[in-house]
């Protein structure tokens, strides 16, 4: 039985060519080797799975190689070649700092780095996860790796270069490994599966290079998997059941009941993802980066940044056109909130559950139901309390009675300030007694103080929005001093300024509550009266006779002084 070796393994790049998503700089080292200007020391540095023990690899077999084709390849056929490729080179040295991170370890390396090579020209010290080194073992490196001999090179490699001192830094030419994107695992995917006799679905290879997140060792590894389970024919159906990934399905479809301002059909899919065993915190990233994608999707411009199959992308292109932008980042804003409070809630379902039902009231006027989005070719009947605001007609619903003469209609009061705070039932009740007022009464309706002062403790008790506006109507009130002018007493001139503002918009809607258009309400700084003050012997002494005349009477009498 032949042994099995795994795809990570088996296709292992062996050429700079063959490095799948880091083209600028296996160009850079080919022409580092081609132009023979080799550093004596390099940093490989980016995640894992991209490349980085590769490139050392392949860097130290071509610069050892006798005959190097164009300059810059290995033959692959000289001998120095063939022991690299039968893993008994003695020009190439590995260390695992991982396992190996101690001053010792280090030491053996710079006794070897004495002895030249016997065949090639050049030493290659390949140092993994160099990060693990102690400090004391970096210490030990930094003679050598800055003053090393003419014939040793070497190449460290990690993922943390934030953990590799400043002094190794500096001595090293430093290189950047990029993340493999989503097209190039896709790509490399589809050319081992050809050459394995593998019929697999792009959606499925999105789905397998969406979850190696950038590594191209994850995802062979994926792959790998996903053989063993269907065989020589992957579909995406069976990618998501092995993978553990939520389908996409779900996430279109609670888009479309948001949209449709269905509570119930979105709850009731939040429930089957939970029972088919998906984390709530999981599906609720996975849906913030849908409706990103459903972003990105609107503009033509910002499409190349939707990683996925064209079949995905055009469901994509779909679901932007009914979606409006201020909606999308509306709902953006309301998951990201719930996965911020999601670590620290008690009861996780229900924050979740309560995210989903603000999701599904968004675009909701308030205290006005609407029509849902799908249903757009609905009649809409006037009459009905269902019907949008800006959708009314604009003739009144109800005539006036026959026997009535025609009049002028009552000013309507405002409903930015009137319509907050109060219950509709209590806005309609007022209206109505506005609107059967004879309208010879209207302009010179006389009111009391104590009327105009409980109309505005009223008015300001709709102000529930504006908090601070609210607290200086219900400190500062008005004093009527004439028959229609009132007038209000402020210390603070800043308050002043603000009460200013508003005043325009309060007169309006007090004079239409009182009946009486010729209101005028004056705010006017108040006048400090400050007594002066007693400092000193003589000033209380002053105070005191003037308050007790005796005590005058007793100073002269007993000829007393004043200290």
């Amino acid at each position: 039985m032949e042994n099995y070796i795994v795809s990570a393994r088996k296709y292992r790049p062996q050429t700079f060519e063959s490095v799948v998503g880091q083209q600028a700089l296996t160009q850079t080292l080919q022409n580092a080797i081609r132009q023979n200007r080799l550093a004596h020391a390099y940093l490989f540095c980016g995640p894992r799975g991209v490349g980085k023990t590769t490139c050392a690899r392949i860097f130290a077999k071509t610069i050892n190689c006798l005959n190097p084709q164009n300059g810059f390849d290995a033959c692959n056929e000289c001998e120095s070649c063939k022991a690299f490729n039968e893993q008994r080179s003695f020009n190439i040295h590995e260390l695992d700092a991982a396992s190996n991170n101690s001053v010792e370890d280090i030491k053996s390396i710079l006794d070897q780095v004495r002895i030249p090579p016997q065949i090639g020209k050049y030493s290659v010290y390949i140092i993994d996860e160099v990060h693990m080194l102690s400090t004391q073992a970096f210490n030990a490196l930094l003679k050598t790796l800055e003053e090393p001999p003419a014939y040793a090179i070497f190449i460290l490699a990690t993922t943390e270069k934030h953990k590799v001192i400043p002094t190794i830094l500096s001595r090293c030419q430093v290189y950047d490994f990029n993340r493999i994107t989503v097209q190039d695992t896709v790509a490399h995917l589809q050319s081992i599966a050809a050459k394995e006799g593998i019929t697999v679905s792009e959606e499925a290879l999105n789905v397998v290079a969406q979850k190696a997140d950038g590594g191209l060792r994850d995802a062979l590894s994926i792959f790998d998997q996903l053989v063993a389970f269907c065989g020589n024919t992957i579909t995406y159906e069976q990618t998501i059941a092995v993978l553990n990934v939520l389908n996409s399905d779900y996430y279109f479809s609670l888009v479309e009941n948001a949209l449709r301002h269905d509570v119930t059909a979105a709850l009731l899919l939040f429930n089957d993802v939970l029972n088919h065993g998906f984390d709530a915190g999981h599906f609720i990233t996975g849906l913030a980066q849908h409706l990103r994608d459903v972003l990105v999707s609107k503009d033509p411009q910002t499409l190349p940044l939707l990683e996925t199959s064209d079949a995905i992308r055009k469901r994509y292109a779909e679901q932007a056109q009914h979606c409006a932008p201020i909606w999308i980042f509306q709902a953006l804003d309301i998951l990201n909130t719930c996965d911020i409070n999601y670590r620290t809630a008690r009861n996780k379902r229900l924050t979740v559950e309560l995210a989903l039902v603000k999701l599904t009231q968004l675009g909701i006027p308030q205290n006005v139901p609407t029509q849902a989005p799908s249903e757009p070719t609905k009649p809409v009947q006037p009459n009905k309390l269902s019907t949008p605001v800006a959708q009314q007609p604009s003739t009144p619903p109800k005539q006036a009675q026959p026997t009535t003469p025609a009049q002028p209609s009552a000013p309507k009061i405002p409903s930015i300030s009137l319509g907050l705070g109060k219950k509709k039932e209590e806005i309609t009740n007022h209206q109505s007694q506005i609107t059967n007022t004879p309208p010879q009464e209207e302009s010179s309706r006389p009111f009391t103080a104590d009327q105009l002062r409980d109309a505005w403790v009223g008015l300001a008790a709709t102000h529930t929005e504006q908090l601070r506006l609210k607290q200086l109507m219900e400190t500062y009130m008005p004093q009527l001093i004439e028959e229609h002018i009132a007038q209000i007493q402020m210390p603070n001139p800043w308050q002043m300024k603000e009460l200013q503002k508003a005043m325009p918009a309060l007169l309006r809607q007090l004079r239409t509550a009182l009946h009486n258009s010729d209101l005028q309400i004056n705010v006017v700084q108040e006048e400090y009266s400050q007594e002066q003050m007693a400092f000193t012997a003589e000033e209380k002494y002053a105070l005191m006779a003037e308050q007790n005349p005796a005590l005058a009477q007793l100073k002269e009498t007993l000829d007393l002084q004043i200290d």
